[in-house]
């Protein structure tokens, strides 16, 4: 995918609102993932509930992992642009 152009690029607010949109589905999406897969191992190893506590756990923990890098790695404020 080639580079976006300066006046190609979504606006900041687009962005940040693209972020917020984003934002629930992925905690969200982590601790149910975590937990399904908790949930059918304690079933197999019937040991409910302590493995979908634990993975649903790490799950919301390595999600808040990945956005803390994310908003690290991809600040809009970095000076990159600085006519917008």
């Amino acid at each position: 995918m080639p580079p976006l152009n300066p006046q190609n690029r979504p606006s900041r607010s687009a962005r940040q609102f693209a972020w917020a949109l984003e934002l629930p589905f992925l905690i969200v999406g982590s601790v149910v993932g975590g937990g399904l897969i908790g949930y059918f191992l304690d079933r197999w190893l019937n040991t409910r509930p302590f493995l979908m506590l634990a993975l649903g756990a790490l799950g919301f923990f390595a999600e808040i992992r990945d956005l803390l890098r994310r908003l690290k790695k991809e600040d809009p404020d970095s000076g990159q642009d600085s006519n917008s």
